[in-house]
């Protein structure tokens, strides 16, 4: 692999997980508010999550450390939505901790597009 075609792999990498993690986030959104339940329609973020999610694993195949983390992040965050919207008694613990979820998402997508705008530029 040429230096130039892996600056481009971790550009390609990088902007994946970003883009992962903003749909995980708008997903959580929609448990969280009504408004965010009318501007993310379901089956269209549903099915950019599910193609970027597939995305991000495949080109992930190589480290399965890392791999494997995604995808727990994915099903955590999967989980908490479920719950979320089932409702019940545990829907008030399961919201703190989509909340909580959902902070530590932030952090990631704001930290990966600052490292996506350093690649872009070098």
């Amino acid at each position: 692999m040429t230096v130039q075609s892996a600056v481009h792999s971790h550009i390609d990498i990088t902007d994946t997980l970003a883009r992962l993690y903003l749909f995980l986030a708008q997903s959580m959104d929609r448990c969280m508010s009504e408004a965010a339940r009318i501007n993310y329609p379901e089956a269209e973020l549903q099915a950019h999550l599910d193609s970027t999610r597939t995305a991000a694993l495949d080109m992930l195949a190589g480290n399965q450390v890392v791999k494997a983390k995604v995808e727990q992040e994915c099903d955590r965050a999967h989980t908490l939505i479920m719950a979320c919207l089932e409702g019940g008694a545990a829907k008030a613990v399961a919201l703190d901790a989509l909340k909580a979820e959902r902070a530590v998402l932030k952090h990631k997508t704001m930290a990966l597009t600052d490292l996506l705008a350093v690649f872009r530029t070098a």
